[in-house]
């Protein structure tokens, strides 16, 4: 494969640093991602003629069989394409719901109260609908094309980067504690850098939908079909379901057979003369948007990047859209979400004022609308863990403009391997809550509100940057500051990422069980001191992260500038990768 740039990656700490700064600039089409056998996989798409929705889902199903850290190739997707020749954006609803059984009273009658990790917080798996979904929708190549890199790093194996060995070995007693996950533990220990992991289970799993495919005849989008339902329908369906029934675990093969995945026009906002889209209320995407119109119109330029004052306005800001994150949003197939209120302009100008010299103590009060809480939505007191696993991403551009957001999640560590199909099935559920008054309330056939959040921003039209990251609740976060490093600041796509962060905890924690650090601020150790000194007088809980720290995110962004060249960027935080031709 013939590449004229290529980004860095990074060494392997505690913390991850950069070896150099590169630069990917070409003029044809660009992907990058959070792994680079998967950004490889998705430049061989391109390199074939493929469009950027075969690189994206190639380098997506790729991501659940190198990043088994991070990602399942029976986990969540959420998904933005924006097609060129119509100027449409859409999304594609990459979380699946709970189990007919996955009620509030099986969990504190069989679970003593809890969402533990294990078979309990299974949710339906949505990333193989979703990836077909949008191959058949708007790719132009055959299931089996984008699938065979997934498929010969899983029979063949692949070598285990340098920040997946860190967090094998971070959680190895997480991982340990699921026999059927063995194939990842080769030898009974976390894999180190370079080691080889095979995954013959998963190979034959993607091998049978292949299969499917050739079987089905027809038309490129029947065989895509068929290679879906053989996941959803078919032998492996069978298999889940009987795992789940020997283990007592609550999803079912109707569970399976029954779900589909929703596409639907994206959510989206302005910010001066840019558009940002983003996916539902099912997930946290739109809280970006409600940051964007919180400082819509504000002199943030004029504040000065990373300085004491504007940093605090951007924490206040994160801190009033979660708050409306924690009191509104939901499925909104089974709950009423008050969508527009929380999305216009007025609304966030009436928000807006909230913001002053001092940082609030906690988080702040929701907006009002007519779905208003009556009282405080419950959450844990005190600080949580915050460095468990959690998600990866890839973007692409292609040379007609088309572009591809997506993120991909649901590590290898909070559920057991499922025998015969190879991965961990979707344990999504972790975001649900138990408190019947709370808009995430777990309850049979809803989706819990997802963190992953892709995001997209256009112009005129046209989509120029596709971008996202994994980190949990930092998503939004890391992505408000690199959108605004890039369209404020004027910075290239990878100085823009490159840039040392903050992030609030001021919230309830998005994960089980939803504990939160009142007013705690998280600040990268290139923050200098005397900004962080100043951040603490206006109230500001600031707590020291290393130089580059992985749970500030991974961002990955396509840039189209002028003239139609193509910038990409890449995370060094956790070896990224970003290809440009």
């Amino acid at each position: 494969m013939s590449l004229d740039s290529v980004s860095s990656q990074s060494r392997s700490t505690s913390s991850y640093a950069p070896t150099s700064t590169a630069q990917a600039i070409g003029n044809r089409w660009a992907i990058a991602a959070g792994h680079p056998l998967a950004a490889g996989a998705g430049a061989r798409m391109l390199n074939a003629g493929g469009n950027a929705v075969d690189a994206g889902v190639a380098a997506g199903f790729c991501l659940g069989v190198v990043h088994p850290d991070m990602v399942s190739v029976a986990g969540v997707a959420p998904i933005l394409v924006h097609v060129a020749s119509t100027g449409q954006t859409w999304q594609v609803s990459g979380v699946g719901p709970y189990p007919r059984a996955s009620t509030v009273q099986w969990f504190m009658t069989r679970h003593g109260g809890e969402i533990p990790p294990g078979l309990a917080r299974t949710v339906v798996p949505a990333a193989p609908d979703a990836w077909c979904t949008a191959l058949a929708r708007w790719g132009t190549m055959s299931f089996a094309d984008a699938i065979a890199p997934a498929i010969e790093y899983a029979q063949r194996g692949f070598p285990v980067s340098a920040f997946s060995a860190h967090q094998f070995a971070a959680n190895e007693s997480k991982f340990l504690r699921w026999p059927t996950s063995a194939h990842l533990m080769p030898g009974g220990r976390a894999p180190r850098q370079g080691d080889l992991i095979v995954q013959s289970d998963l190979a034959d799993t993607l091998g049978r939908m292949v299969a499917a495919e050739r079987r089905a005849g027809g038309s490129r989008v029947d065989g895509i079909r068929a290679a879906r339902d053989e996941f959803y329908r078919g032998e492996t369906a069978k298999r889940i379901a009987e795992y789940h029934r020997a283990e007592s675990g609550p999803l079912t093969y109707d569970d399976l057979a029954e779900f589909s995945v929703e596409v639907e026009p994206a959510l989206r906002t302005t910010f001066g003369s840019l558009e940002v889209a983003a996916c539902g209320f099912w997930c946290q995407g739109p809280s970006l948007l409600q940051m964007l119109n919180l400082l819509d119109g504000v002199d943030l330029r004029a504040l000065g990047h990373n300085s004491p004052a504007y940093l605090h306005r951007l924490i206040e800001t994160i801190k009033l859209a979660f708050s409306d994150r924690h009191a509104y949003y939901g499925d909104p197939k089974v709950m009423k979400v008050p969508h527009e209120r929380l999305l216009s302009k007025a609304y966030a100008e009436a928000r807006r004022r909230l913001i002053g010299d001092r940082a609030w103590p906690d988080i702040p009060p929701p907006g009002e609308t007519e779905l208003t809480p009556p009282r405080p939505l419950l959450s844990v007191a005190g600080g949580s863990d915050q460095s468990s696993l959690d998600t990866s991403y890839v973007a692409v551009v292609d040379a007609d403009g088309n572009a591809f957001s997506a993120t991909p999640s649901d590590p290898h560590v909070d559920s057991p391997v499922i025998p015969g199909v190879g991965c961990v099935v979707s344990p999504r559920g972790s975001q649900g809550w138990l408190d019947p008054s709370h808009p995430g309330v777990v309850a049979p056939g809803k989706r819990p509100r997802l963190t992953p959040a892709p995001a997209m921003m256009l112009e005129d039209g046209r989509a120029v940057m596709p971008f996202g990251t994994p980190g949990g609740d930092v998503q939004q976060q890391a992505m408000l500051q690199v959108f605004l490093n890039v369209t404020v600041f004027g910075m290239a796509p990878q100085e823009a990422i490159e840039a040392p962060r903050v992030a609030s905890r001021s919230f309830p924690d998005s994960f089980w069980p939803h504990a939160h650090a009142p007013g705690k601020v998280e600040a990268e150790r290139r923050i200098p001191r005397d900004t962080r000194e100043k951040l603490a007088a206006m109230g500001h809980g600031v707590s020291e992260w290393p130089d580059w720290e992985w749970r500030a995110g991974a961002v990955c962004a396509v840039k189209v500038g002028s003239g139609g060249t193509r910038w990409a960027g890449a995370d060094p935080r956790r070896g990224a990768l970003a290809i440009v031709r």
